[in-house]
């Protein structure tokens, strides 16, 4: 995997573990990191590659609560980790699931990862957003917001003003279909409208490669569709196996997002 600059001074890495695609951006005075991987291990390779690029105090935000975008922010600290309000809570209630699930998960199809995984623990935040904040790199805004509850209750989305850029996190999937396990189904497409109306040039999801506001919109507009249909399943006018064949997304997919409305 190789850094991509999608934006002057503004880079992607996409990995090929869960398709996980984090950032960078550059500032005169400080760098921001956008997520921060899986484990310990990942982390550590991450910060690595960091450091080949720059040798800037950096920061770090992570987009959401899910082991693989922040069980590695061990290996950056100390140093501020901005993240939504509601993270902390989330990480508390739930990082002890995640690791066992993922543990299970890779001692058949990375024993190694497995092993990093459980040693792994998630770093609490320290710098809470709530109402949308702009950090100063040196001679550089980025503006971190909460769009509205959509793939979990506190996604932020990372907006480079200046070159039209924003990292999304997993309101927006590129490597595959969204994922519904904590989402907000009937929400998430004003939280993409809200994305959208900061008319982005390009917009990197959280797995996958970077994308336009065309592609986000077409995305949109299917979660749009799913979310009527759990709507009309919710009140009672759909079956659960006609929404499945109605759904624009695939059935474990679909199921999921049912399960959340």
């Amino acid at each position: 995997m190789t850094w991509v600059e999608v934006g002057d001074r503004v880079f992607a890495r996409r990995y090929g573990e869960l398709d996980l695609t984090v950032g960078l951006v550059l500032g005169a005075e400080s760098a921001l990191v956008i997520d921060t991987r899986g484990d310990h291990r990942q982390g550590a390779e991450l910060a690595g590659a960091v450091r080949a690029m720059t040798a800037l105090p950096w920061q770090v935000v992570l987009t959401h609560g899910h082991f693989d975008h922040c069980f590695g922010t061990s290996a950056f600290l100390p140093a501020p980790v901005w993240a939504h309000a509601r993270c902390p809570a989330h990480l508390a209630a739930t990082a002890g699931a995640q690791r066992k699930r993922w543990v299970e998960h890779y001692r058949t199809t990375g024993p190694e990862t497995a092993r990093a995984l459980a040693d792994s623990a998630p770093s609490t935040p320290d710098h809470l957003v709530d109402d949308p904040v702009e950090l100063d790199l040196g001679g550089r805004a980025v503006r971190l917001s909460h769009p509205g509850p959509g793939h979990t209750d506190h996604d932020l989305v990372v907006e480079i003003p200046d070159t039209a850029t924003i990292f999304a996190g997993d309101l927006v999937e590129q490597g595959g279909p969204p994922d519904f396990e904590d989402a907000h189904p009937l929400h998430w497409p004003a939280a993409l409208d809200a994305v959208l109306a900061r008319d982005p040039r390009t917009i990197v999801p959280g797995h996958g490669d970077p994308v336009g506001p065309e592609f986000t919109r077409a995305q949109r507009d299917e979660i749009a569709r799913l979310a009527e249909l759990c709507a009309e399943h919710l009140a009672g006018t759909r079956t659960h196996e006609e929404v499945l064949h109605a759904s624009p997304f695939p059935a474990e997919t679909t199921s999921a997002a049912l399960s959340r409305t």
